[in-house]
């Protein structure tokens, strides 16, 4: 991880996916903006790869990270997005193997690679604590352990779940950050994954589809603070 920008518990990510597109993107992304300063959390901002740039220029608290990358070198890779080209756009990291956008082993490795060749922060995600495991010994620095059945449902992974995913990569690692969500759906949800001993957590749905998307950022944000400061005083 780029060692000016290094992410510390508590820290929260915001993906909204395709949920979002165009002005709504940079609104979500100035209310992280806002809310990370308020509260001293870090927030990594998981942005559609068009508004990398846009996001980056407005906004100076959050982590800009893009959604997918291609571990292809300089050169021929229509329609492949090249790391050089996110890091040109501002991205800080990338998230990889997400349920919706998978990679198989080799080349999730191949992908890890390429991120640290070009100073990119990695946030892998993984659906079992076999695969979270097996991820582990490609450290990463920040491993997303998320059932995905869970996902976009609202119903939220349980005190057992966080503590077994957690133990299971600091066991080949304690360096890695363990961020554990699916189903987040406000901030006593957040609070709850975070006292259970989570380094963090985050959301898509969850904002995306708010009423208030702005008010619900700072519910969770706030709520996200609140369980680290009881759960370390």
């Amino acid at each position: 991880m780029n060692k000016n920008n290094k992410i510390k518990a508590p820290f929260f990510e915001i993906g909204p996916k395709s949920y979002l597109f165009g002005d709504d993107i940079l609104e979500l992304a100035i209310a992280a903006d806002k809310a990370s300063e308020k509260y001293d959390v870090d927030i990594i901002f998981t942005c559609p790869v068009v508004d990398i740039r846009r996001v980056k220029e407005n906004t100076s608290r959050i982590h800009v990270f893009a959604p997918h990358m291609d571990p292809i070198p300089v050169g021929r890779g229509l329609a492949d997005i090249l790391p050089e080209s996110l890091v040109a756009a501002g991205a800080e990291g990338v998230m990889l193997n997400h349920v919706e956008k998978p990679l198989t082993f080799d080349v999730l490795t191949a992908t890890v690679k390429r991120a640290e060749e070009v100073g990119l922060s990695t946030i892998v995600c993984a659906d079992s604590m076999a695969e979270a495991a097996k991820i582990a010994t490609l450290n990463p620095d920040i491993i997303v352990a998320e059932p995905s059945e869970l996902i976009g449902t609202g119903v939220s992974v349980g005190v057992e779940y966080v503590e077994a995913a957690t133990k299971c990569v600091k066991q080949v690692n304690p360096d890695i950050l363990v961020l554990t969500a699916a189903g987040i759906a406000n901030g006593q949800d957040v609070y709850n994954t975070i006292i259970a001993g989570a380094d963090a957590t985050g959301s898509s749905s969850g904002v995306a589809k708010a009423a208030d998307r702005a008010a619900m950022v700072d519910e969770m944000i706030g709520a996200c603070r609140r369980a680290f400061d009881e759960r370390t005083k």
